[in-house]
């Protein structure tokens, strides 16, 4: 997600941002609203399914709408949202939340915004205060590889602003939380060798006030989704507090795609679970809209050959998932990528699971009401035996 934003700005409209600011401890107060949500509506029906995507050029048409209100109670929408046809992120994903909530009063849509990468797009930014912006310690501005700046949330009047941009945009639109993208970024040890360890540790802890200032301000029923966790690295951001779920999004992808990385991913649902979190799963086909070749290919051509490689994904997240565990698949992060899309395993019942899996080495089984999987990570191999009667 946080490579999406690489075109052109969008328009900004000027809008009055009214926000009601909390005043900040020194220490964020553990209140009942910072306690891990129970997710809310969670059913084993069916592949419990997140969507996570942003449409940039035009608005949702009224069957997006429908496909939406239909295949998934727990919807993302990314920066820039129909930024372009309503003037601000913000009013994008507002306009989007309304439409779909009307249609599926359980959904939970979450909003989108980045905690260390100032993605242009919000009418929020105009109130932005340059001293904000992180910086080494000879004063240079630091950068996200695209040179987008990176903010410094261990400054507390960043870590109130952000906030308040949350909570505005929950409480302007039906929507049922936030997603925080690139928790990894600050953890990374390349942020540190840029800004220095102390100041990098003076960020991680700013973050994490953050998060919990966010959740207060957002209250119990409300979900905080991160990105993330990749195999045991960040396994940490599972003990921080303010946070309900955790993305998993280079899931058998990017550079983690051994046995090892891959068994390590599914372990991390059962850890998260033991902490009162719950883990989204972000598979992928083998491919990505990176790949410039493949992206040269017919969308119908693309979607019938992640129809083919969906089932590898979706059986490890099956042999891993507990309660509140959702996955997503896609090629991407756009209305194009897939997302909007049907899947046939995606929609046939599956009910709850019978059993833990059963591990042998590599290999694991586990069954459900309506279906059987079995894995072999070693051989990168799966099969889903979906009983249907």
């Amino acid at each position: 997600m946080t490579n999406l934003m690489n075109g052109p700005n969008v328009a900004w409209i000027t809008l009055l941002v009214v926000c009601t600011c909390v005043a900040e401890a020194a220490e964020p107060s553990r209140d009942e609203s910072s306690k891990p949500a129970v997710f809310p509506g969670f059913t084993w029906d069916r592949v419990p399914l997140n969507i996570h995507f942003g449409k940039r050029t035009t608005d949702l048409t009224d069957g997006e709408v429908d496909f939406l209100a239909n295949h998934s109670r727990f919807i993302v929408l990314e920066k820039s949202h129909g930024a372009r046809v309503h003037g601000s992120t913000e009013a994008g994903i507002a306009d989007s939340a309304r439409r779909i909530v009307a249609k599926n009063p359980d959904a939970k849509v979450l909003f989108y915004l980045n905690a260390m990468i100032n993605w242009p797009g919000y009418v929020a930014y105009e109130s932005y205060q340059p001293e904000w912006t992180l910086r080494n310690a000879a004063g240079d501005v630091v950068t996200h590889p695209s040179g987008t700046p990176r903010p410094d949330p261990s400054n507390a009047a960043f870590r109130q602003w952000w906030s308040d941009i949350v909570a505005k945009a929950n409480h302007d639109a039906p929507l049922g939380g936030v997603f925080i993208d690139a928790l990894p970024q600050a953890i990374s040890p390349g942020l540190a060798k840029q800004i220095g360890d102390k100041k990098a540790s003076e960020v991680v802890a700013g973050l994490r006030e953050m998060i919990v200032m966010t959740k207060r301000k957002l209250g119990p029923d409300s979900i905080v989704l991160v990105n993330g966790l990749r195999a045991t690295d960040f396994r940490e951001i599972l003990d921080w507090e303010g946070i309900d779920g955790v993305m998993i999004e280079h899931f058998d992808a990017f550079h983690s795609t051994s046995a090892e990385d891959i068994k390590a991913d599914i372990d991390s649902i059962a850890i998260a679970a033991s902490k009162g979190k719950f883990v989204v799963i972000k598979g992928w086909p083998g491919f990505n809209w990176l790949d410039r070749e493949m992206m040269k290919r017919p969308h119908a051509e693309l979607l019938e050959l992640a129809r083919q490689r969906i089932t590898f994904p979706l059986a490890c997240f099956l042999i891993g998932a507990q309660p509140g565990s959702h996955f997503c698949y896609s090629w991407g992060y756009t209305d194009i990528n897939g997302m909007l899309d049907d899947y046939p395993e995606l929609d046939r019942p599956l009910g709850p699971p019978k059993s833990a899996a059963t591990w042998d080495g590599m290999t694991a089984t586990r069954d459900f009401q309506h279906a059987s999987i079995w894995i072999d990570l070693s051989n990168r191999d799966a099969r889903i035996d979906w009983n249907l009667e």
